[in-house]
């Protein structure tokens, strides 16, 4: 298998989707793991099975509609597989397989099948106190946008999931790049107030566009060099509330095809008629209330 990942927006080739079913029982509050699943659980309006293999299917069905090869990891009877891109992470020809929360380990496992088809040289184990996540890693070209949480409360925070060690470990592994650290909002119950990954509140689409949570970011000249980079021209500013539906986890196909919510009809218009793109719109609000969306739902292996 050819690793080959730049950017967020290249044309995409090959991919690996999560799994819905046999996600187990609806989690206490004390086994959530980040404040939208917090919240769900709370409210008891948790997700069925039924809906999330809906939601997935249509998801699916998108994908294989632009000639997109899916790729899916072993079942694991009882565990949510939903979120492939907390398990790992491409960039360039290397997959870094993330060390996540000790109780997700089963979920890391169950892609042996496609790491059996990498190159040994071309997988990267972290050592044990090196902490990422997929979704705190986001490609720009010769850029890596890294989300993370670098402060002495880390380890009791449980949506912290990247820590000041993956910046240094990414920058040994990848010399050439240029790594830009964000430190993310957190909150672990309140999903109106905290960020979980970098994808929740950031998110290049097409050639040179941007959408972004500028709140989202504890810092806001983080948020002010990101619309200078970019150009406040190409920006597009999200609300709290869309930040809450995670309008900025949407996933892109090329450059010009991207699949948001179906419930995002404000982003949807601005990609459609303000920056020419063609939107897919698939239903993944039932989803969205464990914590994650359509980024989060897949670890692309091959881009052009």
């Amino acid at each position: 298998m050819i690793l080959n990942i730049h950017s967020e927006t290249a044309r995409l080739r090959e991919v690996v989707l999560g799994l819905p079913m046999s996600n187990g029982p609806v989690p206490t509050l004390e086994q959530t793991f980040d404040a939208k699943s917090y919240e769900s659980v709370q409210l008891g309006c948790y997700p069925t099975e039924e809906n999330i293999i809906r939601e997935m299917n249509a998801f699916e069905a998108i994908l294989k509609k632009y000639d997109v090869t899916v790729y899916r990891p072993e079942l694991v009877e009882n565990c949510n597989q939903v979120f492939a891109r907390d398990v790992g992470f491409v960039i360039d020809d290397k997959i870094i397989v993330s060390n996540i929360i000790p109780d997700r380990q089963e979920e890391i496992d169950a892609y042996w099948k496609i790491y059996e088809q990498i190159h040994y040289k071309n997988i990267y184990n972290l050592p044990e106190a090196v902490h990422v996540e997929g979704g705190d890693v986001v490609l720009w070209n010769d850029i890596i946008f890294l989300g993370q949480y670098d402060f002495t409360d880390y380890a009791s925070v449980k949506t912290a999931r990247t820590n000041r060690l993956a910046l240094d470990y990414l920058r040994m592994i990848f010399p050439g790049k240029t790594i830009v650290p964000l430190n993310l909002r957190k909150s672990d119950t309140d999903p109106r107030e905290g960020i979980l990954h970098l994808d929740c509140t950031f998110m290049p689409v097409g050639k040179d566009k941007l959408i972004i949570y500028k709140d989202g970011f504890i810092n806001p000249r983080d948020a002010d060099r990101l619309v200078r980079r970019f150009g406040q021209e190409n920006v597009f500013e999200l609300t709290r509330e869309e930040m809450y539906w995670m309008n900025s986890n949407i996933f892109s196909i090329a450059e010009d095809v991207v699949v948001v919510e179906e419930h995002f009809t404000r982003l949807a218009e601005h990609l459609r008629k303000v920056w020419g793109m063609t939107v897919e719109t698939v239903p993944y609000r039932e989803i969205s209330k464990m914590g994650g969306l359509l980024r989060c739902s897949t670890l692309p292996l091959r881009r052009d």
